[in-house]
């Protein structure tokens, strides 16, 4: 991954009290118009709990959020991918016509993307909804933070495709929420009331005014009400381009990638995919990197469908 370090070199400062910018190149200082204001640009990341792709995508994801995070205004809205199984297809165009269909596909999924994904549950114990942890995401992000609620969101994605937990579960998704501090029981019951249902459909209606029809989904507007939306798994360098796109810059200014040491802290989980996404290392250097940033005591190393990955110890 080459995205990125070029910007870096730009050295891009603006100070918006006297239209002034500091930008590196043959002039030191280029005077902007005195009215323009900085444009806020709002970036929705349209998904869904059980969505395979979106899995799929995190490596990416979380790269383009820490490097370019100070451009936008991040939202996530929950899309409702399974309100329930029926008769027919749910997903013809990737053959799912009942749980067990879904399997395969999963598998499929983690194989190509080196996201692990079991998929063994759908089979066994299968999700017969993607709304009650979805209105669990939504009743921790109104109630607390954006930060926290994609914490949940993220943990929620671990117990589901790499270890074969049911998130629709209540014991699961109340012990998930524990395990970020939170009460977790008192969070559950609050999602079953209408109230969560209510805020839930509230994000359906954002998704249906994006024109949004499949997840992931990323758009990203501005304050002219003018955007990009990107659809599917994409590369690294196709969110770094829209981005660019709406807000009609050359240039962005990256920020450094965190310290694996400080990432880890946070993340507590982390597959051997996303570190090489993020600090540009190769598959087989993965380990060494690792050992290199941390002292062996602070980490502990696993495998699980043939991928590592890495935890903090406790």
């Amino acid at each position: 991954m080459e995205m990125g370090k070029n910007a870096l070199n730009n050295n891009l400062s603006c100070d918006l009290n006297t239209g002034v910018c500091g930008v590196a190149g043959d002039e030191e200082w280029e005077v902007i118009d005195f009215d323009q204001q900085k444009k806020s640009i709002n970036l929705y990341y349209v998904t869904d709990p059980i969505c395979s792709h979106c899995w799929a995508i995190e490596p990416i994801l979380r790269r383009f959020i820490k490097l370019y995070g100070d451009y936008f205004t991040f939202h996530t809205v929950m899309g409702g991918l399974l309100e329930k199984w029926h008769e027919g297809p749910i997903d013809p165009a990737n053959g799912i016509y009942k749980p067990a269909d879904v399997a395969g596909h999963w598998r499929e999924v983690g194989e190509k993307s080196r996201m692990p994904i079991d998929g063994a549950l759908m089979i066994d114990n299968p999700i017969h909804s993607s709304y009650p942890p979805s209105r669990v995401f939504k009743v921790i992000q109104k109630k607390h933070h954006e930060a926290i609620s994609y914490q949940y969101l993220r943990r929620a994605r671990e117990a589901l495709f790499a270890f074969n937990r049911n998130i629709s579960d209540t014991s699961v998704m109340i012990e998930i929420v524990n395990d970020l501090g939170l009460d977790g029981e008192a969070i559950v019951k609050e999602a079953e009331k209408p109230n969560g249902q209510q805020l839930l459909n509230e994000d359906f209606g954002l998704a249906r005014s994006l024109g949004v029809r499949g997840f992931p989904t990323i758009i990203m507007t501005n304050e002219e009400n003018k955007g990009v939306k990107i659809i599917g798994s994409r590369p690294f360098e196709s969110y770094v381009d829209g981005l660019k796109q709406v807000l009609n810059q050359k240039e962005l200014q990256a920020k450094p990638s965190p310290s694996f040491s400080s990432l880890l802290e946070k993340e507590k989980l982390l597959f051997s995919k996303e570190i090489e996404v993020m600090y540009d290392v190769k598959q087989a250097d993965v380990h060494s990197f690792v050992e290199k940033e941390l002292s062996c005591d602070r980490f502990e190393v696993k495998e699980i469908l043939g991928e590592l990955y890495f935890t903090t110890t406790k």
